[in-house]
């Protein structure tokens, strides 16, 4: 009886044709349509001079949009907040790029040892090299930016390892931090050496880049739809190319994590578990949504201290009494904002419901996003009127010197 050597196995991509076809376009049409050399050149010519009085974003995508503090800015502190918008969200895509990077890696790690898996790696490789031309082009004009108006940081930070938190102002405490670093160093470990967990990886990344599109989408259109785009602010144009590339990136998330795992063996007990943990914790991380910044799930009250910085900033020079009286207007009552904001969370949440529902190894608290489904409207504005209290009990009759020293702690911290 004849044997052939390249008979495939029984874990074998080639084999599901449809599935391999789908993840080679994907992959050849992301390289014809690579965007790396228009960020490239786009963080290398920003000038924060040239387009300093311009918006980036739509006026929504403004921080504080829709909150008092918006409601009586002057037109210059609109524009000021509209580009602190793009600032603040560009640099929580850096964190969760990073940790993207790390994880590509680790999953392809335990997807290469499979025969005909090279596609789904080389894919993986060409997504981690965008990755680092986006941060790269994030971190060059949010840093300038934040030195420019301020001569030190607010929103930006040293590059973190992929090990940090992701979520970057988010409602932990030193314990929970340390057991979530501890966490992440496990599920790198498990995804370097197992072919279903390696594949999960890109449930939880497809997850969490769906919310990113529903955003991004909207902030591209400021570049693709200005009349004038020659004359386009060139931070706008980066969310143009950002945006290109992770369409991409959101296809490759789906096929791996929908039906490439359809190739491997059924998952054991233990392989649901961590998958479905992995699952809950994103939920944690998407519980909040913020007041400050619609579209991403920041937790308000690890926010107060920038926030409080900015308005005593030389952009609004306000007193430390208006600054926190400004801060329980914004954050302690229902605003445009606020409802922008919790729609944005609805809309991800149902997002991700479609996205989970065919997925058989998904346990129920998973599939009806029941963590994250419990964040209210209510509760955000309770917990933020709570914190505001805190926040002004903590720093009442304080010297100035130390509370700018109490602040700077706090926000590091956080």
């Amino acid at each position: 009886m004849s044997h052939s050597l390249f008979q495939p196995t029984e874990q074998s991509l080639v084999a599901d044709e449809r599935t391999y076809r789908r993840l080679s376009i994907n992959y050849t049409r992301n390289q014809a349509q690579d965007q790396t050399d228009n960020i490239d050149a786009a963080a290398r010519d920003f000038d924060f001079e040239a387009c300093k009085d311009q918006y980036w974003n739509p006026e929504r995508f403004s921080l504080l949009w829709g909150t008092p503090l918006w409601e009586q800015s002057s037109s210059t502190q609109k524009v000021r907040l509209n580009q602190l918008y793009w600032v603040a969200y560009y640099c929580q895509i850096i964190s969760a790029e990073i940790a993207t990077i790390f994880f590509n890696q680790t999953a392809a790690a335990g997807l290469y040892a499979l025969d005909d898996f090279r596609l789904v790696c080389d894919t993986l490789d060409l997504e981690s090299a965008q990755e680092r031309a986006h941060i790269n082009a994030f971190k060059t004009i949010a840093e300038k930016v934040e030195d420019e108006l301020f001569g030190e940081r607010l929103f930006t930070y040293p590059m973190r390892s992929p090990y940090v938190e992701t979520m970057l102002y988010r409602n932990a405490g030193r314990a929970e931090r340390f057991w979530r670093k501890l966490q992440l160093r496990a599920y790198a470990l498990l995804s370097s050496g197992n072919a279903f967990i390696g594949c999960q990886y890109f449930t939880v990344r497809g997850m969490r880049t769906l919310n990113g599109k529903l955003v991004q989408h909207q902030l591209s259109q400021y570049y693709s739809s200005h009349p004038e785009q020659a004359r386009c602010p060139l931070p706008s144009k980066v969310s143009y190319y950002h945006f290109l590339d992770e369409s991409f990136h959101f296809n490759s998330s789906t096929i791996i994590g929908k039906e490439v795992v359809g190739t491997l063996k059924r998952p054991t007990a233990f392989e649901r578990q961590v998958v479905n943990q992995t699952l809950a914790g994103c939920q944690r991380d998407h519980f909040n949504f913020s007041t400050t910044i619609n579209g991403i799930f920041w937790y308000d009250p690890a926010l107060f201290p920038t926030i409080y910085r900015l308005l005593r900033s030389p952009v609004f020079g306000m007193t430390d009494g208006e600054a926190r009286h400004q801060l329980l207007a914004c954050y302690g009552q229902e605003t445009a904002g606020a409802e922008a904001s919790f729609q944005t969370h609805q809309t991800a949440l149902n997002s991700y419901k479609a996205y989970l529902a065919d997925l058989s190894y998904v346990d129920a608290g998973n599939r009806d996003l029941k963590v994250m489904g419990r964040s209210s409207y209510e509760r955000h504005l309770e917990v933020n009127r709570r914190a505001i209290r805190a926040f002004a009990k903590n720093w009442r009759d304080e010297p100035r010197a130390k509370a700018v020293e109490r602040l700077a702690a706090a926000e590091a911290f956080a």
